[in-house]
């Protein structure tokens, strides 16, 4: 899948390029989000690897399906990319137009999995510390996971602190084993 994000990074860079500049950075990632969803549908998928499709047709149909979800200029990518044979590409485009936008907006997702229910005031506490040490702000998403025993797993990026009970007995398992 590497070729595919290969061939979708131009587009997304000149996507988000041109949504920066028009300050409608919210609307094409609501927009993009829409189409991949639309792209990976299994009549879809039918019918735009259909080599007998062309790029006109191909366009045609996802602008009928999407209808008003897509602005002139997303509409006119959407063209652009099926006139090329490259209107697969959406999902990539997608995902990598979101992470310009996070990395444009100095955000980060970050995934919480707690052994017990963390109230408001922890999770802000837990956020604002995030936030200091990863300096970006952070879109938290907190998750129960009882089997962990205590603590929690934190995911940010490609970045994991692993905090839990279960992870200690296990590196300690590790190091009495070797």
């Amino acid at each position: 899948m590497a070729e595919l994000s290969t061939l979708a990074r131009p587009y997304a860079r000149a996507a988000f390029e041109y949504a920066v500049a028009a300050k409608q950075l919210q609307a094409w990632s609501d927009g993009l989000k829409t189409a991949a969803i639309v792209v990976v549908q299994t009549p879809v998928v039918s019918l735009l690897s259909s080599p007998s499709t062309t790029g006109a047709e191909q366009s045609s149909a996802m602008l009928d399906i999407c209808g008003t979800e897509l602005s002139v200029t997303l509409q006119n990518l959407v063209v652009i990319l099926s006139e090329n044979r490259r209107i697969q590409l959406l999902p990539q485009i997608s995902q990598q137009f979101e992470a310009l936008k996070a990395n444009h907006e100095k955000a980060i997702d970050v995934e919480v999995i707690s052994a017990r229910d963390l109230d408001a005031e922890q999770q802000r506490q837990l956020s604002d510390a995030l936030a200091v040490k990863l300096e970006r702000n952070i879109n938290m998403k907190v998750r129960l996971d009882k089997s962990l025993i205590g603590g929690a797993v934190i995911r940010a990026g490609d970045t994991v602190i692993d905090g839990s009970i279960r992870g200690r007995l296990t590196k300690l398992a590790e190091s009495l084993n070797s």
